[in-house]
């Protein structure tokens, strides 16, 4: 959490000069100018602090990846400027915390930690794409790349093939790990939630609709939660 709230910081730091010229970003504390560069830099001071601090309770394995984390953390934000796809590494760098996690659980990447890291890195990819959508227009007119221009009107295949390999990622997670049934419950249900939205995405809409299918993947990922956990607990 200390270094997603750092990369938060660090991202609206780097796009202060570009927020105020998107519709969805303009009223950010920093795009309005409500507050200060020196006054945000502060919070994404203490939270790297912490970050840092928290690292070095995990093994050699998990605290070396929390390092290679960090430079994709920082270096997401100028990825927008360069990289037709910065989606991308901001996959990266959310699939780094299944593998910190997984490391300092077990001490080592088993192929179940690799198959979970996959899940992520396409989930990410998935309903970041979904969030760009909202802002293409004004990513044309600002300069921005985005996973969304890169696509065109193929966007909506991408996103329902990312959600494809998402589920067929958590598939072999749960089959290396032998969980419960219920797992598999939890599973076909964001399944089917994934092909829902994908359903959905085949033809244009409001801008207010992409940033609410993109908020729904906070209750999927808490239903895929709920099945590893209870596909884990009774076994």
């Amino acid at each position: 959490m200390a270094a997603s709230a750092a990369g938060c910081v660090i991202d609206d730091l780097w796009d202060r000069n570009l927020d105020p010229r998107v519709e969805r970003t303009k009223q950010r504390p920093l795009a309005s100018r409500r507050l200060s560069t020196r006054v945000g830099a502060i919070p994404a001071i203490v939270s790297l602090l912490a970050a840092w601090g928290l690292a070095q309770f995990l093994t050699p394995l998990g605290y070396w990846l929390c390092v290679a984390a960090v430079p994709v953390i920082v270096l997401y934000p100028g990825a927008k400027r360069v990289f037709p796809v910065p989606q991308l590494v901001l996959a990266i760098a959310w699939g780094f915390s299944v593998l910190i996690s997984w490391a300092a659980v077990q001490g080592e990447l088993t192929w179940a930690a690799i198959a979970l890291w996959a899940a992520t890195l396409f989930w990410a990819l998935g309903f970041d794409t979904v969030y760009a959508l909202a802002d293409r227009e004004d990513d044309i007119q600002v300069g921005i790349q985005s996973s969304a221009r890169f696509f065109g009107d193929l966007a909506p295949l991408a996103i329902a093939a990312c959600y494809l390999l998402t589920s067929l990622f958590l598939a072999w997670t749960g089959a290396l790990l032998n969980l419960h049934p219920l797992f598999w419950l939890a599973w076909g249900g964001a399944t089917g939630l994934w092909v829902y939205q994908s359903w959905r995405l085949r033809e244009p809409l409001p801008r207010a609709i992409y940033s609410q299918l993109f908020a729904e993947n906070v209750s999927i990922g808490l239903l895929v939660l709920t099945g590893f956990w209870l596909g884990a607990w009774l076994l």
